[in-house]
């Protein structure tokens, strides 16, 4: 959904089919980007993300990963560059393919699941009522915090995004 928006907020058209992803080519502010969403399942993200960059030429710092975090709050978000996979095995998936975990992380919080649900039930749920009353914003704000990832430092980004 964020990828979409992005795409939406910039006129890059997401559609092509490629590297078993659908991803769209394009400006954001000074920079070219290319936008991808993975078809594959989660925990396999890393085999179209690993082939979408290497075809690029990209470096680390060029790559901006949005994902969900169970240990965030519902709406929460996180702007992060390294670290671990925190458990997350889609962002296992990039880093195992990639050799390096330096890249952007943009966190979107779902919440922990409650104790009688698996984690992985818990994301591919649908949204609660309350919940998708504020998923347009978030989706926005989350689109906003990719875009000043590529123009802002990563302090500025956490400061302005982080709350």
């Amino acid at each position: 959904m964020v990828v979409d928006s992005i795409g939406a907020r910039s006129g890059i058209a997401v559609k092509k089919k490629a590297f078993d992803a659908i991803i769209g080519k394009g400006r954001l502010g000074e920079s070219e980007v290319v936008l991808a969403k993975p078809q594959l399942y989660m925990n396999r993200s890393g085999y179209s993300v690993g082939p979408l960059f290497d075809f690029y030429t990209c470096d680390a710092e060029d790559l901006v990963v949005v994902h969900d975090d169970i240990d965030l709050s519902f709406g929460q978000l996180k702007v992060a560059r390294g670290a671990g996979h925190g458990g997350h095995n889609g962002v296992r998936s990039i880093i195992e393919e990639l050799g390096f975990n330096d890249f952007y992380r943009v966190r979107i919080g779902v919440g922990r699941p409650p104790e009688y649900l698996d984690a992985s039930d818990h994301v591919l749920q649908k949204f609660s009522d309350e919940e998708r009353e504020e998923l347009e914003n978030l989706v926005e704000r989350a689109a906003i915090a990719v875009e000043d990832v590529l123009s802002l430092s990563l302090r500025e980004v956490q400061q302005k995004h982080h709350g």
